[in-house]
């Protein structure tokens, strides 16, 4: 008997999966994605999952009208193999993440009669998610009250280095892997104004700004830490006592967990606008502060910096449920 842990396409989805999947390490584990997204980076060799398999698949909702078409035939296809691989393995279970990775071996467990349960990462449900949340045997999510389980999937190391802030002396810029041309400008905007105040400067540029910002910062005589991808996000994020993020939902249940006040700066072409919910959702707690990219002025975010950023800090330490992956975990093996 094994648990099929599928669903993937970004790194919001996938790090959900690599969360609980330590968890299980005493249960036989298969990974299903697709060839497309990050899925093959994340899985292919990873040694916890008995197999991995990737479809080939791709996203429907983003084509136009043939291309919809060869994408369901596609996605036609991936179901009748998933099905299979469901009966080969004696799935148990199917742990879905969503993202149109998951969408074949989503739709197969429905077919077979095999338990679904669903983690949905965003306060704004994903399509799929929202099509297979009447299907599902459980459908878990931290902002909704009727979830079995609200604490989200974090790793413990982010509860091993949360600490409350009391005052701002490292600010914090995660614009993700790829950057985020709106917080690399408003860092650059607020160098002058930070250093001023004897605060430093830690940037995720992403991987293609790295020398572009590096050298902007240098024209201005001043010293930041700049990065892309990297392995120190937890270093950097524990450093922090101000950040200003994007709103993707590991990135703010990190933050939250290790206790960093943020403003959060929505991607504005994520799906449902998925994004400015998730940052809603603690906004309305009065626990972070939200800006479009439009409203992102100096003076607005350096006013910020003087709240009373121990009480949102302590706030944020106080929500966050730690052994959410354990949870889910044992939710899994119950089934």
């Amino acid at each position: 008997m094994s648990i099929v842990m599928t669903g993937g396409g970004t790194g919001g989805h996938l790090a959900i999966i690599a969360a609980v999947k330590q968890k299980l390490q005493e249960e036989a584990l298969i990974y299903v994605g697709s060839t497309k997204g990050q899925d093959k980076q994340w899985f292919e060799n990873d040694t916890a999952f008995q197999a991995t398999y990737f479809f080939e698949t791709r996203g429907v909702v983003n084509q136009g009208g043939l291309g919809k078409v060869k994408s369901l035939f596609m996605m036609l296809k991936a179901t009748l193999q998933a099905v299979k691989l469901l009966r080969k393995h004696q799935a148990k279970v199917v742990f879905s993440v969503g993202g149109f990775s998951a969408a074949p071996m989503a739709f197969a467990a429905k077919i077979t009669g095999t338990p679904l349960v669903i983690h949905e990462q965003n306060a704004a449900l994903g399509r799929l998610n929202r099509l297979l949340q009447p299907y599902a045997t459980h459908f878990i999510s931290s902002y909704l009250e009727q979830s079995p389980i609200h604490a989200y999937p974090i790793k413990e190391v982010y509860f091993q280095k949360a600490r409350v802030r009391t005052k701002v002396e490292h600010i914090l810029f995660l614009g993700g892997s790829q950057g985020a041309k709106a917080i690399n400008d408003l860092a650059l905007r607020l160098a002058p104004l930070l250093k001023a105040k004897g605060m430093k400067i830690i940037h995720q540029a992403g991987e293609a700004h790295i020398a572009s910002v590096e050298e902007a910062y240098r024209n201005l005589g001043i010293e930041a830490e700049v990065f892309g991808f990297s392995t120190k996000l937890v270093s950097f994020m524990e450093q922090a006592d101000f950040a200003v993020a994007r709103s993707g939902a590991s990135t703010l249940w990190e933050l939250s967990a290790m206790g960093v006040p943020t403003l959060y700066v929505p991607y504005p072409y994520a799906a449902s606008d998925h994004q400015y919910h998730n940052a809603q959702f603690l906004v309305e707690k009065n626990l972070a502060w939200l800006l479009r990219e439009s409203e992102l002025e100096e003076q607005k975010v350096m006013a910020l910096l003087e709240e009373d950023i121990q009480r949102v800090s302590q706030g944020l330490m106080a929500l966050v449920e730690k052994d959410g992956s354990q949870q889910i975990a044992t939710l899994l093996t119950q089934l």
